[in-house]
């Protein structure tokens, strides 16, 4: 079964970047779609960007421009840029294999000056 471990998160002012990774294990992670969602406090865990495994890729309009979501099928890993951050931005998020119902642990972004 895939596992998959986060990292990355953090705190970054406004304005700043983060990028996201998220190892994943099993040798057929390339096979897969993969999302990464996230989750403010008080509010419901939400899609922010999504790639198959060909390649192709969309985001929610809140972060379309700023955040760039990409995977390197040699490495098992997806990873999430993310540029210009906002305070709203503040979440933990959270990668995930598309239907499978595999989630990572979570990792924590906190923009704030």
């Amino acid at each position: 079964q895939v596992q998959l471990v986060e990292s990355g998160g953090g705190l970054v002012q406004p304005g700043g970047s983060l990028r996201l990774s998220c190892a994943a294990s099993g040798s057929i992670f390339s096979v897969y779609a993969m999302d990464w969602y996230r989750q403010a406090p008080g509010k419901q865990r939400e899609l922010v960007a999504a790639i198959t495994s060909g390649g192709s890729t969309n985001y929610a309009d809140s972060v379309k421009g700023r955040f760039t979501i990409s995977r390197d099928n040699a490495k098992n890993t997806v990873y999430l840029q993310m540029n210009s951050l906002k305070p709203e931005d503040t979440a933990v998020y959270y990668c995930y294999v598309v239907h499978t119902g595999i989630w990572g642990q979570g990792t924590q972004v906190t923009v704030s000056s």
